[in-house]
């Protein structure tokens, strides 16, 4: 059984790991459908090769264990936290390949029982669970052909997380989160921000790759953004485009459609440099805009 996840903790400037040396990173992109079991098998190919390829923290997309036909679906394939299929997996996963496995979202059970948390689950490379990050922002959409609505099945989260890694200090969002610059803003000095998601194809081809590489600019940070990619069994498509950005808003690596691992080098020195050359963070003036 995997460790439960902790509730997430301020971090103090003296937890803070300033890494030194370059590292890789990678984005595993997904098409996941109903089957957990099969999804789960899919992924630890993946992260295989992930590990195979060098990768030490390694970020798989929103709902990478399941896609269901319903939105209810993931509902009923709930965990409690600490335990369950999903969990245990990303544990053993991280533990086996000695590598950092950011699950980008696993569906936790909450007090209502028609509704699950949207969590972000991260483990160390022992296989412990050391922060989770319930999703704040959910998706609605609606133009005629298609909608969405997260709020029937998801509850909104309402803590701002960040971790401290042998990588820099990483903060974590979900998805349509990435729209709401004041959540990055609030993650304070990150080296790397995780954006798992699964974007629609139609807001994913007008808005994914801007609103990613305008995170890494006006933060100075690294992106890591795996993504589902595909056309889905329940007949959705999501945009896919996994990538990796680097601090100057370029893209290092990516992958349009189709299951696979975006594979990019990670140098601390390129966060550094870039505050020094533009300290745009120091210079700000408005810290709280209503």
């Amino acid at each position: 059984m995997s460790s439960p996840p902790i509730q997430p903790q301020p971090q103090s400037p003296e937890s803070r790991q300033v890494p030194v040396e370059p590292f890789r990173v990678a984005a595993v992109q997904t098409v996941s459908g109903p089957d957990v079991g099969r999804n789960l098998a899919e992924c630890a190919a993946l992260i295989a090769e992930a590990a195979a390829g060098g990768a030490r923290l390694v970020g798989l997309p929103e709902y990478f264990g399941i896609i269901g036909m319903r939105d209810r679906d993931k509902v009923v394939a709930r965990e409690q936290p600490g335990d369950g299929p999903i969990q245990n997996f990303l544990a053993e996963t991280a533990r086996r390949h000695e590598v950092w496995l950011v699950g980008g979202s696993v569906p936790l059970a909450c007090d209502d029982p028609d509704k699950v948390w949207n969590a972000s689950l991260v483990f160390d490379d022992a296989g412990r669970c050391v922060a989770r990050y319930d999703k704040i922002h959910l998706f609605g959409f609606d133009n005629g052909r298609e909608k969405y609505s997260e709020e029937r099945t998801i509850m909104h989260g309402s803590q701002v997380v960040t971790v401290d890694s042998p990588f820099g200090r990483i903060g974590l969002s979900i998805c349509y989160d990435l729209r709401f610059p004041e959540l990055y803003r609030s993650f304070g000095d990150v080296d790397l921000i995780f954006v798992p998601s699964a974007f629609t194809e139609t807001t994913g081809d007008a808005h994914w790759e801007p609103l990613l590489r305008a995170r890494a600019i006006e933060n100075l940070a690294y992106v890591v953004a795996p993504a589902q990619g595909g056309v889905h069994p329940n007949g959705r498509e999501t945009h896919g485009h996994s990538m990796v950005v680097d601090p100057w808003g370029r893209i290092l690596a990516q992958q349009a459609k189709g299951p696979g691992v975006v594979l990019a080098d990670v140098d601390p020195a390129r966060v550094q440099d870039a505050r020094s050359m533009l300290p745009a963070l120091s210079h700000r003036t408005l810290r709280s805009v209503r």
